[in-house]
Protein backbone atom coordinates (compact mmCIF):
# COMPACT_ATOMS: atom_id res chain seq x y z
CA UNK A 1 0.00 0.00 0.00
CA UNK A 2 1.00 3.62 -0.30
CA UNK A 3 1.79 5.88 2.47
CA UNK A 4 -1.64 6.81 2.35
CA UNK A 5 -2.84 3.50 2.31
CA UNK A 6 -4.41 3.87 -1.29
CA UNK A 7 -3.94 0.48 -2.89
CA UNK A 8 -4.38 2.59 -6.31
CA UNK A 9 -1.36 4.87 -5.61
CA UNK A 10 0.42 2.07 -4.63
CA UNK A 11 -0.15 0.73 -8.19
CA UNK A 12 0.90 4.31 -9.05
CA UNK A 13 4.14 4.43 -6.94
CA UNK A 14 4.68 0.55 -8.40
CA UNK A 15 4.27 -0.46 -4.91
CA UNK A 16 1.67 -2.93 -5.54
CA UNK A 17 1.02 -5.32 -8.56
CA UNK A 18 -1.09 -4.79 -11.62
CA UNK A 19 -1.72 -5.75 -14.96
CA UNK A 20 -0.96 -2.23 -16.45
CA UNK A 21 -2.41 -1.71 -20.19
CA UNK A 22 -2.05 2.23 -20.28
CA UNK A 23 0.32 4.51 -18.74
CA UNK A 24 1.00 8.60 -19.41
CA UNK A 25 2.39 10.93 -16.93
CA UNK A 26 -1.19 11.25 -16.06
CA UNK A 27 -3.21 8.59 -16.61
CA UNK A 28 -2.62 4.49 -15.62
CA UNK A 29 -5.16 1.94 -16.82
CA UNK A 30 -4.76 -1.84 -15.18
CA UNK A 31 -6.82 -4.71 -15.09
CA UNK A 32 -9.60 -5.12 -12.01
CA UNK A 33 -8.68 -7.48 -9.78
CA UNK A 34 -12.44 -8.50 -9.12
CA UNK A 35 -14.00 -8.11 -12.91
CA UNK A 36 -17.45 -7.78 -13.75
CA UNK A 37 -16.55 -9.61 -17.25
CA UNK A 38 -13.04 -10.61 -18.74
CA UNK A 39 -11.86 -7.49 -19.91
CA UNK A 40 -13.07 -5.23 -16.98
CA UNK A 41 -10.46 -2.39 -16.67
CA UNK A 42 -9.94 0.86 -13.99
CA UNK A 43 -8.84 4.04 -15.57
CA UNK A 44 -7.10 6.06 -12.88
CA UNK A 45 -5.54 9.39 -12.44
CA UNK A 46 -1.71 8.96 -11.30
CA UNK A 47 -2.45 11.97 -9.03
CA UNK A 48 -4.35 10.77 -5.71
CA UNK A 49 -7.55 12.26 -6.20
CA UNK A 50 -10.42 10.97 -3.80
CA UNK A 51 -13.86 12.44 -6.14
CA UNK A 52 -14.99 14.26 -9.01
CA UNK A 53 -15.39 17.26 -6.97
CA UNK A 54 -11.75 17.07 -6.45
CA UNK A 55 -10.58 16.07 -10.01
CA UNK A 56 -9.27 19.09 -12.56
CA UNK A 57 -11.58 19.28 -15.54
CA UNK A 58 -8.80 18.81 -17.96
CA UNK A 59 -7.59 15.35 -15.95
CA UNK A 60 -10.98 14.44 -16.00
CA UNK A 61 -11.64 14.78 -20.07
CA UNK A 62 -8.04 12.93 -20.27
CA UNK A 63 -8.99 10.14 -17.88
CA UNK A 64 -12.71 10.03 -20.16
CA UNK A 65 -10.98 9.82 -23.78
CA UNK A 66 -8.21 7.19 -22.32
CA UNK A 67 -11.44 5.25 -21.02
CA UNK A 68 -12.83 5.65 -24.63
CA UNK A 69 -9.69 4.84 -26.62
CA UNK A 70 -9.59 1.81 -24.41
CA UNK A 71 -13.57 1.06 -25.02
CA UNK A 72 -12.71 0.55 -28.55
CA UNK A 73 -9.47 -1.41 -27.94
CA UNK A 74 -11.69 -4.16 -25.81
CA UNK A 75 -14.19 -4.33 -28.65
CA UNK A 76 -10.77 -4.59 -31.09
CA UNK A 77 -9.26 -7.15 -28.41
CA UNK A 78 -10.49 -11.05 -29.16
CA UNK A 79 -12.29 -10.88 -25.69
CA UNK A 80 -16.10 -11.20 -25.81
CA UNK A 81 -17.48 -7.67 -26.43
CA UNK A 82 -20.55 -6.56 -28.04
CA UNK A 83 -20.97 -3.85 -25.95
CA UNK A 84 -18.67 -1.29 -23.10
CA UNK A 85 -20.16 0.18 -19.82
CA UNK A 86 -18.69 2.95 -18.82
CA UNK A 87 -19.51 3.18 -14.65
CA UNK A 88 -17.85 5.79 -12.51
CA UNK A 89 -18.82 5.59 -8.85
CA UNK A 90 -19.12 8.85 -6.66
CA UNK A 91 -18.90 8.32 -3.04
CA UNK A 92 -19.88 5.35 -0.66
CA UNK A 93 -23.54 6.47 -1.29
CA UNK A 94 -23.09 5.58 -4.81
CA UNK A 95 -20.90 2.22 -4.16
CA UNK A 96 -17.10 3.86 -4.56
CA UNK A 97 -15.24 0.91 -2.56
CA UNK A 98 -11.50 2.38 -3.04
CA UNK A 99 -11.53 6.63 -2.67
CA UNK A 100 -9.22 7.58 -5.80
CA UNK A 101 -11.19 8.59 -8.48
CA UNK A 102 -11.29 5.79 -11.08
CA UNK A 103 -13.89 5.06 -13.99
CA UNK A 104 -14.07 1.23 -14.79
CA UNK A 105 -14.31 0.28 -17.79
CA UNK A 106 -15.85 -3.23 -18.79
CA UNK A 107 -17.06 -5.50 -21.81
CA UNK A 108 -20.63 -6.53 -22.06
CA UNK A 109 -22.15 -9.30 -23.85
CA UNK A 110 -25.55 -11.15 -24.00
CA UNK A 111 -25.77 -13.43 -20.46
CA UNK A 112 -23.64 -11.27 -18.97
CA UNK A 113 -24.67 -11.01 -15.06
CA UNK A 114 -24.00 -7.48 -14.37
CA UNK A 115 -27.19 -5.26 -13.26
CA UNK A 116 -28.59 -2.09 -12.02
CA UNK A 117 -31.59 -2.35 -9.92
CA UNK A 118 -33.66 0.58 -9.57
CA UNK A 119 -37.04 2.07 -10.08
CA UNK A 120 -37.51 2.83 -13.33
CA UNK A 121 -41.08 3.95 -13.37
CA UNK A 122 -41.63 7.00 -15.41
CA UNK A 123 -42.19 10.27 -13.66
CA UNK A 124 -44.28 13.04 -13.63
CA UNK A 125 -43.81 16.32 -15.39
CA UNK A 126 -44.18 17.83 -12.44
CA UNK A 127 -41.35 15.91 -10.30
CA UNK A 128 -39.07 15.85 -13.44
CA UNK A 129 -39.37 20.11 -13.42
CA UNK A 130 -38.86 20.46 -9.16
CA UNK A 131 -36.28 18.25 -9.87
CA UNK A 132 -34.26 20.11 -12.74
CA UNK A 133 -34.91 23.30 -11.27
CA UNK A 134 -33.07 21.69 -7.66
CA UNK A 135 -30.24 20.94 -10.33
CA UNK A 136 -29.95 24.32 -11.61
CA UNK A 137 -29.77 26.08 -8.50
CA UNK A 138 -27.00 23.79 -7.64
CA UNK A 139 -25.46 24.92 -10.79
CA UNK A 140 -25.77 28.29 -10.17
CA UNK A 141 -24.79 28.28 -6.98
CA UNK A 142 -21.42 26.28 -8.95
CA UNK A 143 -20.75 29.00 -10.82
CA UNK A 144 -21.87 31.84 -8.35
CA UNK A 145 -21.84 30.49 -4.81
CA UNK A 146 -23.75 33.92 -3.37
CA UNK A 147 -26.66 32.75 -5.92
CA UNK A 148 -29.72 31.34 -3.91
CA UNK A 149 -32.45 31.41 -6.67
CA UNK A 150 -33.53 29.40 -9.26
CA UNK A 151 -33.13 30.84 -12.89
CA UNK A 152 -34.72 28.85 -15.72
Amino acid sequence: MAANGCVFCAIVNGKAEAGIVYSDDDIVAFMDLQPVTPGHLLVIPRRHVVGLSDLDENLGTKIWKVAQRLATALRLSQLRCDGVNLFLADGEAAFQEIFHVHLPVFPRFPGNNFRIDADWRPRDRIELDQTAAAVRNGWNRLIDPSAHTLSS
